[in-house]
């Protein structure tokens, strides 16, 4: 499948469904709207379905590991071999994600899409474009095509899980050095300056936040990225994992998945995604408002609120996993609540 033929199966959610949701929320012998941002995301779902049944089933959460070439520039704590030894660990269960993931009861599924040297775990999908991408304070981050099999990559992922009966799918990633591409990434879709985008990701000083501000200015000064473009960027200035993600949302929405975002990594990810089909927004769930400057403004312009605002930035999928089982508690409320007849109450009526 070609990226045009992807994005051509995507259509806006089903409104219809999301107002027999509606309305099936409202007859629940409940204040109407008293679970907030869970009920919205119940009728949200039922949109993406395409039915009002509202039933997640078994749910994953694909973490998408690869390493950054401008690393090499001082714009981490920690060196690159980190990326490898984390992906590993995910393997074997030895991650935050993956204890996080045990009590959601989700499944964690790390692909090595482009981790700079060969990692090896029985539960990793070995599926990498290239071996981390080039500086992209030198050059291109990596080909056009490179960017564009990395999507499809996301994508046939999604596909493999519908047909297996997945109906939930979190968004997670491994990489040192990819809040700098994702604040890169944002800089150019959303028009700000790179100050005003950029943290300190896993914990930067202030001279290592200068000099990645100086990291993703530079990049963009030499790549000229086409912001109307959203591929061209992320082969520019983004990366791997991010490319993997933005496939992933693509694939939520084709296949008609819910796709939960995780921290700013992935919401990063999600916009490229939005940008390249604005209807594939319909098909993605806010999980946590991330500590880094841009997570707001991102969820903000993909029209999403997250659930969670608990300084979270650990990453891996943590967050998204962490609104798992918000979302199955408003279900059983919306699946087996009694409603107002069923208790001979009055119902309660909208204010004016």
């Amino acid at each position: 499948m070609q990226l045009s033929e992807l994005t051509a199966m995507i259509s806006p959610a089903d409104e219809r469904a999301k107002l027999t949701a509606k309305m099936r929320w409202d007859s629940i012998a409940k204040p109407l709207g008293g679970l907030g941002l869970l009920e919205e995301a119940v009728i949200r779902i039922a949109g993406m379905t395409g039915s009002a049944d509202v039933d997640l089933g078994r749910r994953a959460v694909i973490a998408m590991c690869a390493d950054n070439g401008v690393v090499a520039q001082g714009v981490t704590q920690t060196g690159q071999e980190v990326t490898a030894i984390v992906t590993e660990n995910m393997s074997s269960g030895c991650t935050s994600v993956c204890r996080m993931a045990n009590v959601a009861g989700c499944e964690v599924i790390p692909v090595d899409i482009g981790v700079a040297v060969e990692v090896h775990g029985e539960r990793i999908r070995q599926s990498c474009i290239r071996r981390g991408t080039a500086d992209f304070t030198k050059g291109p981050a990596m080909t056009r095509e490179e960017a564009e099999r990395a999507i499809m990559t996301g994508a046939e992922l999604v596909r493999e899980l519908h047909g297996k009966g997945y109906g939930l799918i979190g968004t997670g990633e491994m990489g040192i050095g990819n809040t700098t591409t994702s604040s890169a990434v944002v800089s150019v879709l959303l028009g700000k300056e790179p100050e005003l985008v950029t943290g300190r990701g896993a914990g930067l000083s202030s001279e290592g936040l200068r000099r990645k501000i100086e990291a993703i200015a530079t990049g963009i000064a030499v790549n000229e990225p086409d912001k109307n473009d959203p591929v061209d960027v992320l082969a520019k200035v983004g990366g791997l994992d991010l490319a993997g993600l933005c496939g992933v949302f693509l694939g939520g929405a084709a296949f008609k998945v819910p796709v939960v975002i995780d921290g700013f990594i992935s919401s990063a990810a999600a916009l490229c995604a939005a940008c390249i089909c604005p209807d594939a927004a319909d098909y993605m769930i806010g999980s946590h408002a991330s500590n880094e400057p841009a997570a707001a403004m991102v969820l903000d312009k993909l029209g999403l609120r997250p659930f969670l605002y608990a300084g979270m930035f650990l990453g891996e999928g943590t967050g998204a996993v962490a609104v798992m089982p918000l979302l199955d508690m408003a279900i059983a409320v919306y699946r087996e609540m009694s409603t107002f007849d069923d208790v001979s109450i009055e119902a309660y009526q909208p204010l004016d």
